[in-house]
C-alpha cells in the first residue's frame, strides 16, 4: 500500500486494537487510573462505558498487558453468552480440567474452587467482560452470583464490565438493581477534544515509523476531528483514507483535498458543509486508490 511512499514500518490507521498504537491520552490514562485504584482496593464490580469507537477494547487490552502479576485475568470478548455458556468461557480462561464434562451445578462448583484456590495462594482473580452490554439477563445475574463469593476479608473475584452506553440504561432498569448497587467504581469515556485527537494521529504516524514534517496540518486535522466527532476509530477510517488519496495522487503530504475527500467517501463521517466540487474530487483523487482500499477494507471486515 502507500508504506514505503511514506517511508512506514506499518500501517498507522488499522482498525484493530492494538496495544502499542496506544496514546496515553488524558482520558484514556484516567480510566486505566480508576481500574487500577479499584483493583487494588478489593472491589468487586468496575464499569467502563464508552460510545462505539471511544477505545474501549484497546483500554481493556491495554490493563490485560499492564496488569500486576498478583492477578489472575480473564478475558471474555464477546460475553453474548448463555450463563451456562458464560461459566464455560470463564472455566476455560481459569484452566479448570474437563470443564466440559460437568453439569452447571459442578462446574459452579469447580470454579468456586479455582477461586477460593488463588485466593488461597494470595493473588486475586479478575474477569474482563468486553462488550457487556450484549450479556443477556439471566448472565449478567449469573456474575452477579460470582460477585457473592468472598472471604471475611475480600472478594474472591473482580469483574470489570467494558460497554456502551446501552450497558448503563439495562443496569438502571428495577430488574437489575442489586448489581447496579454493587458497581462501587465507574467510569465513562468520552470523545478526544480537537487537541486530543492532533494528538492522536500524530503518535499513531511516529508509532508507525514516519519521520517526515507534520503529515498533519492545524487545518486538515481540524477536518478530521469534525468529520470524526473526536471518536478515534472513525478518525482512523479517515486518516487512512486520506494518506490512500495523497498516495494515488503521488504527494508526500496531505492536503485539505485529500481529507475532504476521505470525508465524502466515508459513510458515518459527519457532513460539515463541503462545497459540491467536491464530489467530483472523490472519484478522481480516490479512484486510482480504489483497489487498495478495497483490500484495506477486506481485512478490516475479516476481524
Amino acid at each position: 500500500m502507500y508504506l514505503y511512499h511514506f517511508g512506514l514500518r506499518e500501517l498507522p490507521f488499522t482498525l484493530t486494537p492494538n496495544t502499542s498504537f496506544y496514546c496515553d491520552l488524558q482520558v484514556h490514562h484516567e480510566a486505566l487510573e480508576v481500574l487500577s485504584t479499584a483493583l487494588k482496593t478489593g472491589e468487586g464490580f468496575i464499569k467502563v462505558t464508552g460510545e462505539v469507537g471511544t477505545g474501549k477494547t484497546l483500554l481493556c487490552r491495554k490493563l490485560l498487558n499492564d496488569i500486576p502479576d498478583h492477578f489472575v485475568t480473564a478475558y471474555i470478548p464477546n460475553p453474548y453468552l448463555s450463563p451456562a455458556e458464560l461459566r464455560q468461557a470463564i472455566a476455560s480462561e481459569l484452566n479448570i480440567e474437563n470443564a466440559d464434562n460437568l453439569d452447571q451445578h459442578k462446574l459452579t462448583q469447580a470454579i468456586e474452587r479455582e477461586l477460593l484456590r488463588i485466593n488461597q495462594s494470595g493473588r486475586s482473580v479478575v474477569i474482563l467482560l468486553d462488550e457487556a452490554q450484549a450479556l443477556p439477563q439471566e448472565s449478567l445475574e449469573a456474575l452477579r452470583l460470582f460477585s457473592n463469593l468472598e472471604t471475611e476479608s475480600r472478594k474472591l473475584v473482580h469483574l470489570v464490565l467494558m460497554g456502551q452506553p446501552e450497558l448503563d440504561e439495562r443496569l438502571a432498569t428495577r430488574e437489575l438493581r442489586q448489581l447496579r448497587q454493587r458497581i462501587t467504581f465507574s467510569y465513562t469515556l468520552r470523545t478526544l477534544d480537537e487537541t486530543e485527537l492532533a494528538t492522536y494521529l500524530h503518535h499513531r504516524l511516529q508509532i508507525a515509523g514516519y519521520k517526515g514534517p507534520p503529515m498533519f496540518t492545524n487545518k486538515t486535522a481540524h477536518w478530521i476531528y469534525k468529520a470524526s466527532r473526536g471518536v478515534p476509530r472513525l478518525a482512523n477510517v479517515l486518516a487512512h483514507k486520506a494518506l490512500l488519496s495523497a498516495f494515488g495522487a503521488g504527494r508526500h503530504h496531505l492536503i485539505a483535498k485529500d481529507v475532504k475527500a476521505a470525508i465524502t467517501d466515508t459513510e458515518d463521517a459527519a457532513a460539515i458543509g463541503m462545497a459540491p466540487w467536491i464530489w467530483g474530487v472523490v472519484g478522481a483523487v480516490l479512484g486510482s486508490s480504489v483497489v487498495l482500499g478495497a483490500a484495506w477494507l477486506l481485512g478490516w471486515f475479516a476481524l
